[in-house]
């Protein structure tokens, strides 16, 4: 017992750091975008559909990878995943047309589906206790990976060229063989769940009001974090700053939301979950005015602004996710797939015409839009039952 206990405090580890890693490279191509559109003559609204069209491929098909992962028990996903990630997200930076792009994209945005949905089950099979601490440090590591990936794409493109990204590769490579000796088999110690039926398992889930509310809440902090690094990216370049400053950015977005998932534990069990929540959905729109308000003549005052709009709006993701897993326990690596995944891609699919829109009526009148949205929607948080 005490030697798979150990084993557990191991693989969580080892989940936690595959999670930054493979989340890194989920965090490439948003900085570079204006680049590699640059190089193939291509503009920021098809830009934004290519970027609508890989996340509607992979996250959207997060949950049939939950439905799969929770039945069979196995670590392919999870190896298998962080593999393709790390493969094709960085060719795509060097991709020679815009087909080989869209096709690497996809390719690399399917690792990222395949590894999420099974690695948030496993977390909380492995975690026994101590869960929601072992989730906010799991979903808190992501985030920074997520951070990172920003910097040290646009830090290689500046340093050695746009088509030496693809380099970053045996990163993700090195991890996923070192994950695979050290997570172990489950088969010989869990049993698998009972729901081999793919669609009573969707419709139990998407039946339970409770999920939907916590769907919807998912929904909503995507469109916040799809919207604002899908286009300030082009903002910024149009007012001549360089691919490290745009990363950068990104990188501060995403670090302060790994920091608001970190201390999220901490911050609900002073508050509540439902306050967090509330918190978290209304509070990104007077912070988006005031980063509105400072780009053009106070940047450094526009990039602490935004670097809170990214703290705020990750501090309920670890809140988020361990909720839905405690109303359908039985569900471990689907509900996640929700969570985590389908309403990504489906704010993606609602995303497609953004670069259309914003080119037509401006990229801040757009965000400002966008993120009043989830302010509206705060609302039907009181209608979630505190657990």
């Amino acid at each position: 017992m005490k030697g798979f206990a150990g084993n557990c405090k191991t693989a969580i580890i080892w989940l936690t750091i595959a999670h930054c890693i493979c989340d890194i490279y989920g965090g490439f191509i948003n900085p570079l975008m204006p680049f590699i559109a640059e190089k193939l003559g291509f503009t920021m609204a098809l830009a934004t559909v290519i970027v609508a069209i890989t996340q509607i491929c992979s996250n959207m098909l997060q949950p049939l990878f939950g439905f799969f992962a929770d039945n069979i028990l196995k670590r392919f996903f999870i190896f298998w995943g962080l593999i393709l990630a790390s493969t094709f997200i960085p060719m795509a930076a060097s991709a020679p047309s815009i087909y080989l792009l869209i096709l690497f994209m996809i390719l690399g945005c399917l690792g990222g589906s395949f590894f999420h949905p099974q690695s948030l089950g496993f977390v909380n099979i492995f975690s026994k206790n101590n869960y929601s601490e072992n989730m906010g440090v799991f979903v808190s590591l992501g985030s920074a990976g997520f951070a990172l990936g920003p910097l040290l794409a646009a830090y290689i493109v500046q340093t050695i060229g746009l088509d030496k990204v693809c380099y970053a590769s045996s990163l993700g490579l090195t991890c996923a063989l070192t994950m695979f000796l050290f997570v172990p088999k489950l088969s010989a110690t869990e049993k698998p769940p009972e729901h081999k039926n793919f669609f009573n398992s969707f419709k139990e889930i998407l039946t339970e009001k409770q999920m939907d509310y916590l769907i919807m809440v998912a929904m909503m902090k995507s469109l916040v974090t799809n919207s604002t690094c899908i286009l300030l990216p082009f903002l910024w370049k149009s007012m001549g700053y360089t691919p490290f400053y745009i990363g950068f950015a990104l990188f501060l977005f995403v670090f302060a939301g790994a920091v608001g998932s970190f201390v999220s534990p901490f911050v609900e069990q002073k508050f509540g979950s439902k306050k967090i929540i509330y918190f978290s959905m209304w509070a990104t729109f007077p912070m988006m005015v005031l980063f509105a308000l400072t780009y053009k003549t106070m940047p450094v005052v526009s990039m602490c602004m935004f670097g809170t709009i990214g703290f705020t709006t990750m501090l309920a993701q670890p809140v988020t996710l361990v909720w839905a897993q405690k109303i359908l326990p039985k569900y471990k690596s689907i509900v996640s797939g929700f969570i985590n995944g389908f309403c990504w891609g489906s704010i993606a699919l609602l995303l497609t015409g953004l670069g259309a829109v914003a080119e037509k009526f401006g990229i801040m009148n757009v965000l400002l839009v966008l993120t009043f949205i989830p302010a509206i929607a705060s609302y039907y948080v009181k209608f979630l039952k505190e657990n």
